[in-house]
């Protein structure tokens, strides 16, 4: 399974945290102990369910425990005085805060037309309520200064729709990747997680 949150993916299967496109080294416990706050991220997780589930129950120190933890924040770019994604709940537990979409993809990556190897795709989970992607407009004059006025015309959409709390609206960096690009709309919906 593969976790995507901010600008990070963790895949449990293959035991990688990419931080964009970049591995990030995540010692063995400290993987473990994401892996548990990610997929028990709809409860407070005490630090015996930690212990439990992370060292199988042997006698862990309060240093050790918080070692792992501050290491874990700092691979996914949080921190103990943020807590943007983990949060600490005083006598309580922890719990992963950070807003996550689940995806699964291909086990072994395709090869494209130029001989090189593509990174797989991840299928996005669809948004809860209506998602949309607004795709760069395409210059038709013969003026290349219009393209500044084609691109404005795309950041104002996706800004006066993402006012919206009824929508979801992918970001203009994300639409932006299409620019100049021939694609399949059904294509794009699968790749952004839109409808």
């Amino acid at each position: 399974m593969r976790y995507l949150f901010e600008n990070h993916a963790f895949d449990t299967d293959r035991r990688e945290l990419h931080r964009g496109s970049e591995a990030v080294a995540v010692a063995p416990k400290v993987f473990d102990l994401l892996d548990f706050l990610i997929r028990n991220r709809d409860r407070v997780v005490s630090k015996d369910d930690l212990i439990n589930a992370i060292w199988n129950g042997r006698s862990v120190s309060d240093a050790a425990l918080a070692t792992r933890l501050n290491a874990a924040r700092t691979a996914i770019g949080d921190t103990g005085q943020e807590q943007r994604l983990i949060k600490t709940l005083p006598r309580k537990g922890f719990r992963f805060v950070g807003s996550i979409l689940q995806a699964q993809g291909p086990t072994s990556a395709p090869v494209g037309d130029d001989g090189q190897i593509e990174s797989p795709r991840p299928v996005l989970a669809l948004p809860d309520k209506p998602s949309i992607a607004v795709l760069p407009f395409q210059n038709l004059s013969d003026d290349p200064e219009q393209d500044y006025f084609a691109d404005g015309m795309v950041e104002d959409i996706i800004t006066g729709l993402s006012r919206s709390k009824l929508l979801f609206v992918i970001s203009r960096n994300s639409s932006f990747t299409y620019k100049a690009k021939a694609v399949e709309i059904k294509q794009v919906g699968r790749d952004r997680g839109v409808s």
